[in-house]
């Protein structure tokens, strides 16, 4: 049975919600200071190497406050609305939402101490790598699982034996994603922030009311912890980094949101659900970078789990804009997809939509790929002269 709306039911949700994210806010922004006292005191920081932006040795344990203060948010707004006798509007059973919901939780926890361990000693990608499939089938098997592409290359519905492995693939895809856009300062988080802000509009807009709390409660978390990533003194021991703990917490919540949002929930054959292309659009910056990097390692015949740099936020770099120039830039080229295929829908099936993401994004590329070697040329031509000047002087 499904539940049954309060009469009340529009308004409190939206108080709620709102609550829910203040709640957020002040725990993440009470528990932040906490991490870096602890941080310095017994010395737990990211040492700079040759692929570091940063210079200074930094705490990277940022990512500790967001499954706690998750967990805490939503239960206790969960368990606050069944204490006042209120249900929780919802297209699906309060059951299988629950079901979703515990089965999350395991996959987070999962994740978090892998993440954990990776931070305080590093962890190969062999393990990690486990950790997140073991996440990813605990969500497919929940009921979370993609019944439909909506009409991508003409297919609609997916049975169960080819929509799970395609979203375990889906979850694992994304949040390797986010886990390797982390770097440049507020990059992933600032990321994360603008896809769950439009997730939580959709969600609102649609009244799935369990989805918007998941997104306030992440969006709540991540604002104190983005200002102290962003304009932290890390002389002043008040930078922190969210490392694989947080980045692989965020995700998997952003998975399981994308992948609910993108179901077909009304059981009608061939009934196209919209929102999917919206959904990814809030992730195509990571999910893209992700697809050029290792095919660029792959063409190099480089390990494509070694890290280097060659990402989206190195080839701004190299244009000579600065890390706070890079994360503007890139920020703004995440929200310009989101309207973009927002005023796609309307009038483009999914298929066309993302052959006209992919445009766009080898075309940007191009340009930045020619603003890099420009620039590298002029720095080229400038050693010369100044090599050229110097030899004329000692002969002189």
């Amino acid at each position: 049975m499904h539940a049954i709306p309060h009469p009340l039911t529009a308004v409190w949700n939206e108080l709620y919600i709102l609550c829910s994210l203040l709640l957020a806010i002040a725990i993440g922004a009470s528990i932040l200071p906490r991490i870096l006292y602890v941080s310095h005191k017994k010395k737990l920081f990211d040492i700079p190497n040759e692929r570091s932006v940063h210079d200074k040795p930094i705490p990277r344990l940022g990512g500790l406050s967001f499954f706690p203060t998750i967990i805490i948010v939503c239960g206790l707004s969960i368990g606050v609305r069944y204490l006042l006798g209120l249900s929780i509007s919802t297209s699906i059973a309060p059951l299988d939402m629950l079901c979703k919901y515990l089965m999350l939780v395991v996959g987070m926890t999962i994740l978090y101490l892998i993440g954990i361990a990776d931070d305080l000693t590093g962890v190969s990608y062999k393990p990690k790598f486990l950790a997140q499939l073991v996440a990813a089938t605990l969500i497919a098997i929940s009921g979370t699982w993609l019944n439909t592409l909506n009409g991508f290359l003409g297919i609609n519905e997916l049975p169960a034996w080819l929509g799970m492995p395609i979203t375990i693939f889906l979850v694992i895809y994304i949040t390797n994603a986010i886990n390797l856009i982390d770097g440049v300062d507020g990059l992933a988080s600032g990321l994360c922030i603008i896809a769950l802000v439009a997730l939580t509009v959709i969600n609102l807009y649609h009244r799935q009311y369990y989805l918007a709390l998941l997104g306030v409660a992440t969006m709540g978390v991540l604002i104190p912890f983005w200002l102290y990533n962003v304009f932290g003194n890390a002389k002043r021991g008040h930078k922190i980094f969210m490392g694989d703990t947080g980045s692989l917490t965020l995700g998997l919540i952003l998975s399981f949101i994308v992948i609910n949002m993108s179901r077909n929930e009304t059981g009608i054959q061939g009934d196209t659900n919209h929102t999917m292309a919206i959904a990814f659009a809030t992730l195509l910056v990571p999910l893209f970078d992700v697809v050029r990097v290792v095919c660029r390692r792959l063409s190099s015949g480089k390990n494509p789990f070694l890290p280097d740099k060659n990402h989206f936020h190195h080839k701004l770099l190299r244009t000579g804009l600065r890390s706070r120039g890079v994360m503007v830039t890139i920020l703004c080229f995440s929200s310009f997809f989101i309207f973009l295929n927002t005023a796609l829908t309307l009038s483009l099936n999914i298929t066309w939509i993302l052959l006209i993401d992919i445009v766009v994004w080898v075309a940007f590329h191009a340009y930045i790929t020619f603003l890099g070697n420009k620039r590298r040329r002029a720095n080229e031509a400038e050693q010369h002269n100044m090599e050229g000047n110097n030899t004329n002087q000692c002969r002189a």
